[in-house]
């Protein structure tokens, strides 16, 4: 009978397979849809980024997401669930003999929505009683279920009739293990409950459709059929930013992609985003950067965002 292998020399596999496509620092599209890789062969400083709602493998090498006061690490072994678009700060440690390599996910809102409504809430495992918080991202180490589900999904990479033919239900298996998973009650919560935590969510991705917008707080208080400080509130334990706070750093996340894309110039670029002043525009660049927009398209050549091209 063969030997299983052991999660390490599982996880060297993953890696392996993820190095054959990785070519640059920074992430890595691919032809399957939703599937991203990623690769640092160095250490990338603390950054702001945002991702779309996705599942965050990492197969080798460390990095670690500061979502204002919480700190999470998630390293070889581990997956990053992000079931809301949050913008977050981001460090990744590699070196150029043992870069980080991973993938990222989207997850697909019809698959979710199909297995957690196809199935009643009794067949998945309880959320845990301690966990009374209503966190938009959080870690969870990689089971034997979720590895091989990796495993089978990467395979796709390399073999076009195996893409073409299962890939969709590799999707779908490696979304249902998250779902079974110990952090997957955060995503069954965006489909089955109506309460505070499912309202913002859907306040988030109005906010990544229309962040160029002038939105009001009590417009999208009353889009989710909340209170204004009822909303305020909400969002700000889910985000840990106020909602104003949150698209302004959206609009700079998105300013950032047009500039590092040549696509805008820095007047273009505010305009863009929904600023009315160029000046107000760079200040506040600035601010959240560490560095004025006119100098930060080369640093930022190879570091795109997940969230804000293909908004969920």
């Amino acid at each position: 009978m063969s030997r299983r292998p052991s999660p390490h020399d599982a996880f060297t596999n993953l890696a392996a397979r993820i190095a054959a496509h990785v070519r640059d620092d920074g992430f890595t599209p691919t032809a399957l849809d939703g599937l991203t890789l990623l690769g640092y062969a160095g250490h990338s400083v603390r950054q702001p980024e945002v991702y779309e709602p996705s599942l965050v493998f990492v197969a080798q090498g460390e990095k670690t997401a500061h979502l204002e006061d919480r700190v999470i690490d998630y390293g070889a072994g581990h997956y990053l669930v992000q079931a809301m678009p949050v913008p977050f700060e981001c460090e990744t440690r590699g070196a150029p003999d043992k870069p980080v390599l991973g993938a990222a996910l989207r997850i697909d809102a019809a698959v979710l929505d199909e297995l957690v409504t196809s199935m009643p809430n009794a067949v998945w495992p309880a959320a845990d009683p301690a966990d009374t918080e209503s966190l938009p991202m959080a870690a969870v180490a990689l089971d034997a279920r979720m590895t091989d589900a990796l495993a089978r999904l990467l395979e796709c990479l390399d073999d076009a009739l195996c893409a073409r033919a299962l890939y969709g239900m590799r999707v779908r298996e490696v979304i249902f293990e998250a779902l079974r998973g110990p952090q997957g009650h955060l995503l069954r919560r965006l489909i089955h409950e109506r309460g505070a935590y499912a309202r913002i969510g859907t306040a988030i991705n109005q906010l990544h459709t229309d962040y160029a917008k002038s939105l009001s707080v009590a417009d999208l208080a009353a889009g989710v059929h909340m209170s204004v400080s009822s909303f305020h509130h909400h969002f700000k334990r889910v985000t840990r930013l106020s909602p104003l706070q949150y698209q302004k750093r959206i609009r700079l996340l998105a300013a950032r992609d047009l500039l590092a894309s040549q696509v805008e110039n820095v007047a273009g670029a505010a305009h863009a985003v929904g600023y009315e002043s160029a000046s107000q525009f760079s200040r506040e660049y600035k601010r959240y950067f560490g560095v004025a927009p006119t100098h930060d398209r080369a640093r930022q050549a190879h570091t795109g965002t997940l969230a804000l091209t293909d908004p969920a």
